[in-house]
C-alpha cells in the first residue's frame, strides 16, 4: 500500500491554500504579489474588492477622480496624483473608464 500519495496530495492542497492566503486576493479583479496588488473595481453601486486584508468599496467617480471607502475610511484619488496612505497601504488611481477603475496598492 502506497502511503506517499495521500501525504503528497495533502501537501499540495496546503501549498495551494497557502498561496491564496499570501496573495490576499478576494476575486478575479485582484492580482497580488506579496506586497502589491493591481485592483479593478466596477463603477457600479455596491461594487467592492478585498485585498491585503482590507476592503475597498466604490462610491463615485468622474473622468479623473474616484471616491472610495477603504477599511472604513473615505478617500478621494485623482489620476496622476501621488499615492494616498490609508490603513497602512499606499493607494494610487491607475485608470478610470466608463465601466471600471484601476488601482495600484502596496504596503
Amino acid at each position: 500500500m502506497n502511503t506517499a500519495a495521500p501525504k503528497l496530495a495533502a501537501l499540495f492542497t496546503a501549498a495551494v491554500l497557502g498561496l491564496g492566503l499570501v496573495s490576499g486576493c478576494s476575486n478575479d479583479n485582484v492580482s497580488c504579489g506579496l506586497d502589491q496588488c493591481t485592483v479593478t473595481i466596477d463603477r457600479s453601486v455596491n461594487a467592492s474588492a478585498s485585498f491585503l486584508g482590507v476592503e475597498a468599496k466604490f462610491l463615485s467617480a468622474d473622468q479623473n477622480t474616484v471616491t472610495l471607502e477603504i477599511a472604513g475610511e473615505q478617500i478621494q484619488l485623482t489620476k496622476g496624483q501621488q499615492a494616498v496612505d490609508v490603513a497602512g497601504l499606499q493607494v494610487t488611481l491607475d485608470s478610470v473608464t466608463a465601466d471600471t477603475i484601476g488601482l495600484q496598492v502596496s504596503r
